[in-house]
């Protein structure tokens, strides 16, 4: 058994990680992957929110890219640390992706069916806790170029008026 353990099934990967034309890295589909399917868990070290403000505050002040993930509890996934290939997952707002907590743990799931080659996507809906200012949407501006495109990765149910 050349390459694999006695005794271990080899699953075939169905997503892979390269550039991406919405931002940076971005994960695609290498194979077919139905609607439903549970594709990959975001992982990373599980931190406090007081923590990840301590650590990474003055570095998200002036930068819209993260790898942090709020759950539940006042506690946050680090991707930096211990992290995996969803950490690289874009946002859309017209996303094939949704994603589902459960427990203090993340996963992505397809929303519809996805076609090999096609780019993973779920929508940030990312939270400040206030109404955002011209500021916030244009530090958090949304690259996606889907049709029903907000603008802003910031969260929809925050925008102002």
């Amino acid at each position: 058994m050349k390459g694999k353990k006695a005794g271990i099934k080899s699953k075939r990967r169905c997503i892979g990680v390269r550039t991406s034309p919405i931002h940076g890295r971005g994960v695609f589909a290498l194979r077919p992957i139905p609607k439903g399917t549970r594709i990959i868990e975001y992982k990373g070290k599980l931190i406090t929110d007081k923590e990840a403000d301590r650590r990474f505050g003055p570095l998200q002040e002036n930068s819209s890219h993260t790898m942090l993930f709020s759950v539940d509890g006042g506690l946050v996934i680090d991707a930096t640390r211990g992290g995996n290939s969803a950490r690289w997952i874009n946002h859309s707002c017209a996303p094939n992706c949704e994603i589902e907590e459960e427990d203090h743990r993340v996963f992505i799931e397809a929303r519809r069916d996805i076609k090999p080659g096609e780019e993973l996507a779920y929508d940030y809906n990312l939270p400040t806790g206030e109404r955002h200012p011209k500021k916030a949407k244009r530090d958090h501006a949304c690259l996606c170029g889907a049709r029903p495109c907000r603008g802003t990765m910031l969260g929809e149910e925050e925008e102002e008026d």
